[in-house]
C-alpha cells in the first residue's frame, strides 16, 4: 500500500448537500438549531446523572457515557458541516478528513457495544432481580464501559489507517457531508475490494454481534415479563427498558441501512439522509426519550430546577 506521504490528493471537496439553489442558509439554520439542542439535551442528562444521588446507579451511569458519546458523535461532523454550508470551499484537509474519521468510527463503535452493555443492564434487572448487585456491580460496570471504548479507539484506529494508506490520485470530491467510509473508498486510485470486505467483516461483528446481543436479551426480559401475572407488573416492567429500546431502534436501524446493504442499493443521496438520522436525529432524540418517558430522569429534572429558582 501507499503511504500517506506518497498521496496526491492533500484536500477533499464536500459536494453541496443538495442542489436546490438558496436552500443552503434554510438547511444551516435548521442543523444548527438541532445541533444546539442535542447538546443541551445531552450536557442536562450527564449533569442530572452526576448530582443526583438517586441516579448514582450503573443503569444511570450507562446512560451518562452514552449521552457523552452523543455529544462526540455530533461534534465530529456536524461544526464541519455548518462551516461548510456558509463558505463556498466546502472541503477539508487530508490530515482533518483522517482525524474526522477516526473521532467518527471510535465513538460509533464504542455506542454499539455500550447499547448493548444497557442492554446485558436491563436483562440482569428484570431477569434476576435479586442478583443485580453482584452481576451488576460497579467493577463490571466499569469494566462495560472500558470495554466499550477499547474496542471503540483500537478497531477505529486499525480502520481508518486501512483507508487512508490507500494512494488517492484524484478526484477529490467526496459525495456527503462528512469523511465517511464509503464515499472515501470511490476515491482511492486502486481497487479497495479488500477494502470493502474488511468494513464489511467489522460492521458485522461490531454492528450486528452487539446488536444480536441486544436482541437476545430483550428476548429474555420479554419472556420474563409475559410470565408476570398482573398487567400493571408487566407495564411498569417494560417501561423500564423501554427508552433504552427506543434508541436503540433509531441508532441500529439507520446504521445497518447504511452499512450492511447490498452495494447495488446504495446512493449518495439517501446515504446522506441515512447518516444525517444517526449523526444528528438520535442524538437529538435520546435526551427527550429518557426524560419524557423515564420517572426517575423528570423526577430529577424537577428536583434540579427546584434547586436553581
Amino acid at each position: 500500500m501507499t503511504s500517506w506521504n506518497h498521496t496526491v490528493v492533500n484536500y477533499f471537496q464536500f459536494l453541496p448537500f443538495s442542489s436546490i439553489p438558496g436552500i443552503q442558509s434554510s438547511l444551516f439554520c435548521l442543523v444548527l438549531l438541532m445541533y444546539l439542542s442535542a447538546l443541551v439535551g445531552n450536557v442536562l442528562i450527564i449533569v442530572i446523572t452526576m448530582v443526583d444521588a438517586a441516579l448514582h446507579s450503573p443503569m444511570y451511569f450507562l446512560l451518562k457515557n452514552l449521552s457523552f458519546l452523543e455529544i462526540g458523535y455530533t461534534t465530529s461532523t456536524i461544526p464541519k458541516m455548518l462551516v461548510n454550508f456558509l463558505t463556498k470551499r466546502k472541503g477539508i484537509s487530508f490530515l482533518g478528513c483522517a482525524t474526522q474519521m477516526y473521532a467518527f468510527s471510535l465513538l460509533g463503535i464504542t455506542e454499539c457495544c455500550l447499547l448493548a452493555a444497557m442492554a446485558y443492564d436491563r436483562y440482569v434487572a428484570i431477569c434476576h432481580p435479586l442478583r443485580y448487585t453482584t452481576m451488576m456491580s460497579w467493577n463490571m460496570c466499569f469494566l462495560l464501559s472500558a470495554v466499550s471504548w477499547l474496542t471503540g479507539v483500537l478497531l477505529a484506529l486499525g480502520q481508518t489507517t486501512f483507508i487512508f494508506t490507500l494512494p488517492y490520485c484524484g478526484p477529490n470530491r467526496i459525495n456527503h457531508f462528512f469523511c465517511d467510509l464509503l464515499p472515501l473508498l470511490k476515491l482511492a486510485c486502486v481497487d479497495t475490494f479488500k477494502n470493502e470486505i474488511a468494513i464489511y467483516i467489522i460492521a458485522v461483528l461490531f454492528i450486528m454481534v452487539p446488536f444480536l446481543l441486544i436482541v437476545t436479551s430483550y428476548g429474555q426480559i420479554l419472556h420474563t415479563i409475559f410470565k408476570m401475572p398482573s398487567a400493571g407488573g408487566k407495564r411498569k416492567t417494560f417501561s423500564t427498558c423501554s427508552s433504552h429500546l427506543v434508541v436503540v431502534t433509531l441508532f441500529y436501524g439507520s446504521g445497518i441501512v447504511t452499512y450492511l446493504r447490498p452495494k447495488a442499493f446504495y446512493s449518495s443521496s439517501s446515504n446522506k439522509l441515512l447518516s444525517l438520522s444517526y449523526t444528528l436525529v438520535s442524538p437529538l432524540m435520546n435526551p427527550l426519550i429518557y426524560s419524557l418517558r423515564n420517572k426517575e430522569v423528570k423526577q430529577a429534572l424537577k428536583r434540579l430546577i427546584a434547586k436553581n429558582i
